[in-house]
């Protein structure tokens, strides 16, 4: 059964792009493997809420589902043709119903038994019929991978290498699944090109040969991968994740994917990030906040104070008569935006901390401060 990308997301099919992305954001919180340890059905969820973003979230990816379902993210899949076919099987049924000349194999009537695009397509093209080991790939499935950096490290961007299980090509037979050592032949069906020739109404594409699996040769399977081509694994692979990295975002690591069967280029590797909270920063947008402390001293008097930056310290300036709460900006301190490249603003909370002593003198001090207020400072508050 075909999946419905908007339902698992939760928007409408006319969602905007920023109410995708919220949305993904939102249940990815919530479902995160993170926060969910050992809950498999949460796996599973965060799984289905990538996919979904994965199509939801890109534009042209988002056009092809919404015309032709997931049969338009096969690959290979070309929807000029994909349309052309429509086109030409929709005059076929007018006719057929209109007592026009009767359909061969593609007959108007067959169409009954399609209930979506993704039935249509997929007879077509082939997409599901040959199974795994049958089926040539153009391309290689994209992969995603889910790793934690630290907070201060999705802002400044990080080095490292992460180790994941994916199918890799065999190295015994480097991906054709015939046993080397044993020789193989021609195959006669497709006369060594691995590819046949098929027509479907006004389309004609070739599809791999199904004596030689594509290969062009017919020989002893390769006993390291069963004439599979391919090997399951683990890989080290080094990544680089950018500066400006926030919860949720996706970095794609091109030609780390699945590799392609028969000599087709791999996909690619997208990396989930999760951002765990860091005890005093917090992001809001581009723009980071931080509580800072400061003396009773500090606050009426005013004084430079030193404050820690992603970038190394920093000196600021705090006025006379700072209150609690009141809020210092420092621009061009906040965290990169990945696509303008420009940095957000530090915002600087200050919190005025009051001594916890019974010194007479320091009381003393305290009751002449209290004279200096004009009124009761809680003469505002109204429910």
């Amino acid at each position: 059964m075909a999946r419905d990308y908007y339902e698992i997301l939760g928007v409408p099919k006319d969602a905007s792009a920023n109410q995708i992305k919220e949305a993904y954001r939102k249940l990815s919180r919530k479902w995160h493997p993170d926060i969910n340890p050992g809950n498999r059905e949460a796996e599973e969820k965060f799984k289905e809420i990538s996919a979904a973003y994965d199509v939801l979230g890109s534009e042209d990816k988002r056009r092809l589902y919404d015309e032709f379902g997931e049969a338009g993210l096969h690959p290979g899949f070309d929807e000029q043709q994909a349309r052309r076919y429509r086109q030409w099987s929709g005059g076929r049924q007018q006719g057929a119903e209109g007592g026009g000349e009767p359909g061969g194999e593609w007959a108007a009537e067959d169409f009954g038994r399609f209930r979506s695009y993704e039935d249509i397509f997929g007879n077509l093209f082939d997409f599901e019929q040959e199974g795994p080991a049958f089926h040539e790939r153009a391309r290689g499935r994209d992969l995603e991978y889910t790793m934690s950096i630290d907070f201060v490290s999705a802002l400044k961007g990080v080095q490292t290498e992460i180790a994941m299980d994916k199918t890799k090509v065999c190295p015994t037979c480097r991906g054709n699944g015939i046993d080397p050592g044993a020789g193989a032949a021609t195959c006669t069906v497709c006369g060594g090109t691995g590819r046949l020739d098929v027509a479907r109404g006004p389309i004609q594409f070739t599809k791999p040969c199904p004596r030689c699996r594509g290969t062009g040769r017919i020989g002893k399977p390769c006993p390291t991968c069963a004439g599979q081509g391919m090997v399951s694994g683990v890989e080290r692979i080094k990544v680089s994740i950018p500066p400006g990295v926030m919860e949720g975002s996706r970095v794609r690591i091109a030609g780390k994917g699945e590799p392609a069967g028969r000599g087709g280029t791999p996909g690619d590797l997208y990396l989930v990030i999760h951002v765990p909270e860091h005890p005093f920063l917090k992001r809001e947008g581009d723009d980071l906040t931080m509580e800072v402390p400061v003396t009773v001293r500090e606050a009426m008097a005013g004084g430079t104070i030193t404050v820690p930056t992603v970038d190394g310290r920093i000196r600021v300036k705090v006025p006379p008569g700072s209150q609690s709460g009141q809020t210092l900006k420092v621009r061009g301190k906040g965290a990169l935006n990945p696509k303008t490249k420009q940095k957000g603003d530090l915002l600087i909370r200050l919190v005025v901390k009051v001594p916890r002593t019974e010194d007479k003198e320091a009381l003393d001090a305290a009751e002449k401060i209290e004279r200096l207020y004009q009124g009761d400072v809680r003469a505002g508050l109204r429910l």
